[in-house]
């Protein structure tokens, strides 16, 4: 589930997009609530070959638990657990199979300690900020560890696992988050199955992350920086490492959002450096019966093309990267929902991105139920 929340303000003057969770016990203290959605979808996507590729799937249906248990009057044990199921073909697939956010924590006037899996910083406070939206947003610094992967011949990436944060509380209107991500010896994803190259990856890494932002009224600003280190993979000729920055602005007046990103990813493979700049804006605005969103994005990926083109570039045995050179994009999404009762709505959107042949342009819709 993409859309979460009802973006018509920030820092808590959110409103809820869809109904609310069952509370199913709530005594002594100890509370657990039940809470899920169904999604589904349509989507007619450019493939890049000059034709469209189309189906109807499953958008993220999810089902998921809350729970809390007061320790003290100021300390407050707290878990949260979630699946996700494929309804559009429930008969062929397994049903509920895989995890999504879960962690556990404690939280009182110190602030909040989680270990688990969530989205990163970088994504709620920056990313999000510009296309949360239901079907696929613009590109960011996920897009480019993916890619580095990729590139050197890996499977996948992991950016919510295996993590342990300290929020603070809110001191005059600022608060921050710091944590780690480890990865040790003994994990299996933490090789990202290397199939070409002779490329290995960093195993045992605590990979730092870290944030800040300073909310005024409907304002509030951030800044954030993860350092990636869990994607660094080395070779003979050197080794192939990133890292990411960003900053944002949001500002929430009345049903209206606006928002601002600037983001940027340092790369280093081999014998060659490259970066990725991306500047972001968005808007949002909330009706009685719905909203309507949109969000624009220039990527500015020097030496760095393949990271946003479909991984189009690769690593030679003597780990330079092939590219094409420079490349700017410039990446356009829009979207309007419709509610049909407070726990149901409908959602079009549609984006462009800059590619050739037009690749990963889009058009989608969808409903989703939620209780």
């Amino acid at each position: 589930m993409k859309k979460t929340l009802l973006a018509t303000a920030i820092a808590g003057a959110l409103a809820a997009s869809g109904a609310q969770a069952a509370t199913i016990y709530n005594e002594d203290g100890t509370k657990l609530d039940l809470y899920g959605n169904i999604q589904l979808a349509y989507s007619s996507v450019e493939n890049g070959e000059g034709s469209t590729e189309d189906e109807l799937f499953d958008n993220g249906s999810t089902v998921g638990i809350n729970a809390s248990h007061m320790i003290t009057r100021d300390l407050t044990a707290y878990m949260k657990a979630e699946w996700e199921h494929d309804v559009d073909e429930a008969k062929i697939d397994d049903g509920i199979e895989n995890g999504d956010q879960a962690y556990v924590g404690v939280k009182g006037n110190f602030g909040d300690l989680r270990v688990g899996s969530w989205d990163p910083i970088i994504d709620d406070w920056a990313q999000d900020k510009i296309t949360n939206n239901e079907f696929v947003d613009v590109s960011d610094s996920s897009t480019d560890a993916a890619g580095l992967a990729s590139a050197a011949g890996f499977s996948s990436i992991d950016r919510e696992g295996d993590k342990v944060q300290y929020a603070s509380p809110s001191f005059g209107g600022f608060d921050f988050a710091l944590g780690v991500q480890y990865k040790g010896d003994a994990e299996d994803e933490s090789g990202f199955s290397p199939v070409e190259d002779g490329y290995t990856s960093q195993d045992d890494e605590a990979a730092f992350f870290g944030g800040v932002r300073y909310t005024v009224g409907g304002l509030q600003l951030a800044a954030i920086y993860d350092s990636l280190d869990n994607y660094t993979f080395e070779s003979a000729a050197g080794d192939l490492e990133a890292e990411a920055y960003a900053l944002s602005a949001v500002y929430g007046f009345g049903a209206t959002t606006l928002a601002a990103k600037y983001e940027r990813t340092d790369l280093d493979y081999g014998s060659d450096d490259g970066e990725v700049d991306r500047y972001g804006l968005s808007a949002r605005h909330g009706f009685n019966f719905g909203d309507v969103y949109g969000g624009y994005q220039f990527v500015d990926a020097q030496d760095a093309a393949y990271i946003v083109d479909d991984n189009a570039g690769t690593f030679n045995n003597a780990g330079t990267l092939d590219t094409g050179g420079d490349e700017e994009y410039n990446e356009f999404l829009i979207g309007a929902t419709y509610n049909l009762s407070a726990s149901m709505y409908l959602w079009a959107e549609a984006g462009v991105y800059d590619r050739e042949e037009d690749a990963d342009d889009f058009v989608a819709t969808g409903v989703l139920y939620s209780f």
